[in-house]
């Protein structure tokens, strides 16, 4: 009996927990967001009138993300863990659709069906196809499974952002300072497996996304002026 009211109170300090953290880091973000000085190449072809679209982008870039497509009505990825559950909470607070839970190692079969289900039922999904924990810059083989399943190609999206702190994570998650500059480009949809793809064809279209999305990262980093971070894909530099 004790053993239930102790679970049942910490369930409760959790869920209390979660509501104000959570309110609390989406207001920031919301407000230092709107100090940053956004610089899209393009047009967004996240925003078309083809239907959902299937976004993919590093797992450092996404505070810079969440923010820029904020009250889209689009969707991502959460992990299954407490950490996950704050994240959940503070996208539904930035207007994003519920999102998949689960990852590569907890959950993979229910985080592909979620996403599955939210392409199908016309929500657009950007993934962090490195997440959540790496290594970096090297994609999952279930975006191209995605894809597969979906009919839809595959998005690669890049930021980059100066000035910015970057977190000592493994993947170096970036945080634009207050009137920074944040860079965005996109680039050329990633064809579609036909048949039921292999597992050789599933790795080689990961690997492919992957040059393409370091050719963009690395295209804005420099012109930004960022140093390349100690875990993003072997390369290494004094970033901190």
């Amino acid at each position: 009996m004790k053993q239930a009211t102790r679970r049942r109170k910490s369930l409760l300090a959790h869920r209390l927990t979660i509501a104000i953290v959570s309110r609390l880091v989406a207001l920031f973000l919301r407000l230092l967001g709107a100090t940053w000085r956004i610089d899209q190449d393009g047009p967004d072809p996240l925003e078309s009138p083809d239907g959902p679209q299937l976004g993919a982008l590093w797992h450092r870039n996404v505070l810079i993300a969440a923010y820029v497509y904020r009250d889209r009505g689009f969707s991502t990825t959460a992990s299954l863990s407490r950490d996950g559950d704050l994240i959940t909470a503070m996208l539904l607070r930035l207007g994003y659709v519920s999102p998949a839970r689960g990852s590569s190692s907890s959950g993979a079969a229910g985080l592909l069906m979620g996403i599955y289900r939210a392409v199908k039922g016309g929500t657009t999904v950007a993934v962090p196809t490195d997440g959540p924990r790496g290594p970096a810059r090297v994609s999952k083989s279930g975006i191209a499974t995605l894809s597969r399943l979906t009919g839809r190609p595959i998005i690669p999206v890049a930021f980059s952002a100066s000035p910015s702190l970057r977190f000592s994570s493994w993947d170096g998650t970036l945080l634009p300072l207050p009137f920074s500059r944040v860079r965005l480009r996109y680039g050329s949809p990633r064809p579609i497996l036909a048949g039921s793809g292999s597992d050789e064809e599933e790795e080689e279209a990961c690997r492919a996304l992957d040059r393409e999305l370091n050719r963009l990262t690395d295209e804005l980093d420099s012109e930004l002026g960022l140093e390349s971070f100690e875990g993003e894909a072997g390369r290494t530099s004094d970033q901190t």
